[in-house]
């Protein structure tokens, strides 16, 4: 995330709270309470941001991690490309050796 982006959440996040509190004294409630109302629905939006943040994070479904994970897979098929069919058969012949032996 940029900076110019963060400032822009930021800045739209105050927004909304501001709204928020302008539309629920439109609707009848007093300064303390639009207040309170307001804080509870940004707090209770922050805190359900945070929890679809935790899920992501640790379900590993972060662009970060699924950037890795498709670095790692093609940097894994360009060196199997670029292998020759001898060091192929060979390397297929290590492994059924030692399926064979873990049996």
């Amino acid at each position: 995330m940029r900076r110019f982006d963060a400032i822009g959440i930021s800045l739209g996040v105050f927004v909304a709270g501001g709204l928020a509190y302008i539309m629920l004294q439109f609707v009848g409630l007093d300064n303390q309470s639009a207040g309170i109302w307001s804080q509870v629905l940004l707090v209770g939006g922050l805190v359900g941001w945070l929890a679809t943040y935790l899920f992501r994070a640790v379900g590993q479904k972060m662009t970060y991690h699924q950037q890795r994970e498709q670095y790692e897979q093609a940097f894994l098929q360009k060196r199997l490309d670029e292998l020759t069919p001898e060091e192929l058969a060979r390397i297929q012949a290590e492994i059924e050796q030692e399926e064979q032996t873990q049996v």
